[in-house]
């Protein structure tokens, strides 16, 4: 029996890599940047399955491109970079890896909170660059306390209540919102209290941004609505870069409308060089890095690949995107 054809767009941790080499012929493309867009169309053309990362755009040429193809495995939560409705339409199944990396991200959303907080990264340059000239000082380097703020989620499916439930062992008061709301025994368990946005904006100290990127959540989070935050607020995105109005950001900071920021994402990927946000001193920049820990990328290597050889087998992924396609393999 011939093996299924597979095309594979970074290297991933183990295990992934492993299983699907051992059971499809797997073209690969190597090394860390993503491949061109005549390469992906190129090595996809007749290929029966496709891994590919949030970078690789597989839109609706590249579906139709791939005559064979029978499923597209996303290394990754969000599934924007696909079009659902045209691989739906060609009976294509479409899985991602959600679940495996709530509790990285989450870890990382507190370690942006204390960055910021205490500013600890600031704190560190200073030092690194020789600047510090002064013996301990009361008034040196204030930052603010973390232990009993409010702190707001905004979005609390799977990693927001993981923030909420890291958020209860510095006796933060919890706000959320969210379209739909959680039950009362949720809302309970979690000791979150449901606002309405404009609330969540005006009262949080810490906001927490846990949306997933569509075409009602781009440029959500505009100067409207840090026009309402406290001057002492600070805002923390670990979701997508989309979801956040960079330039209103930027005005906000620079204007102290907000005092700080904790970024994991942006607009565009990497930074621009000349982007306001990097000299900015007050702020913590990450490089998409909140899922970047060796147990999570090997879980979604893992998952993404399972996902992948399952429907290659004739069936279902274990976290399918589009439910209502139409199996051709089936």
């Amino acid at each position: 029996m011939n093996k299924p054809n597979v095309y594979v767009t970074r290297s991933i941790p183990e295990p992934g890599l492993k299983l699907i080499s051992e059971s499809t012929n797997m073209v690969l493309h190597e090394g860390d940047l993503p491949p061109s867009r005549q390469e992906l169309l190129s090595n996809t053309k007749d290929v029966d399955g496709i891994l590919c990362m949030l970078t690789d755009k597989i839109d609706d040429e590249l579906i139709a491109n791939a005559k064979n193809l029978k499923v597209i495995s996303s290394l990754s939560v969000g599934y924007d970079h696909i079009d659902i409705a045209a691989a739906t339409k060609r009976g294509i199944y479409v899985s991602h890896t959600p679940d495996v990396l709530t509790d990285s991200v989450a870890d990382l959303v507190f370690g942006l909170i204390l960055s910021t907080a205490r500013r600890i990264v600031e704190s560190d340059q200073l030092i690194r660059n020789k600047k510090w000239t002064l013996p301990w000082s009361p008034t040196f380097m204030l930052g603010s306390e973390v232990y009993g703020k409010t702190l707001g989620i905004l979005g609390l499916g799977r990693i927001g209540k993981e923030v909420a439930l890291r958020a209860s062992g510095f006796k933060m008061n919890l706000l959320y919102y969210d379209i739909v709301r959680l039950p009362e025994s949720v809302e309970k368990e979690l000791s979150v209290t449901y606002v309405d946005v404009n609330t969540l904006f005006k009262e949080s100290d810490f906001l927490s941004i846990h949306l997933s990127l569509n075409k009602n959540t781009i440029n959500f989070v505009d100067s409207d609505k840090l026009s309402m935050m406290k001057k002492s607020s600070i805002l923390i995105n670990t979701s997508r870069g989309p979801v956040v109005n960079e330039s209103d950001l930027v005005d906000a900071l620079k204007s102290k409308r907000i005092r700080s920021a904790g970024l994991d994402v942006f607009s565009t990927e990497p930074l621009n060089l000349d982007n306001p946000l990097i000299s900015l001193s007050d702020i913590v920049l990450m490089p998409h890095l909140s899922s970047a820990t060796l147990e999570t990328r090997s879980k979604m290597s893992e998952l993404a690949a399972n996902n992948l050889l399952l429907v290659l087998q004739g069936k279902k992924p274990i976290t399918i995107v589009n439910p209502d396609v139409v199996n051709s393999v089936s």
